[in-house]
């Protein structure tokens, strides 16, 4: 069962698109769209610092 109550990754270098609080996440932190951020795992992997370099 989900923990409703963590809002942030657990592993905060790797980006889990499975998990809809750690997309809400990384949108934020990025300030991206939902699609933005999964084009730029699509292109770079899941390296929350590849993604964010790829998005900015």
């Amino acid at each position: 069962m989900d923990d409703l109550l963590i809002k942030e990754p657990l592993d905060g270098s790797r980006i889990n698109l499975h998990e809809p609080y750690e997309v809400n996440y990384w949108c934020k932190k990025f300030k991206c769209t939902v699609k933005e951020l999964q084009d730029a795992v699509r292109a770079v992997g899941v390296s929350a610092a590849k993604v964010q370099a790829y998005l900015h």
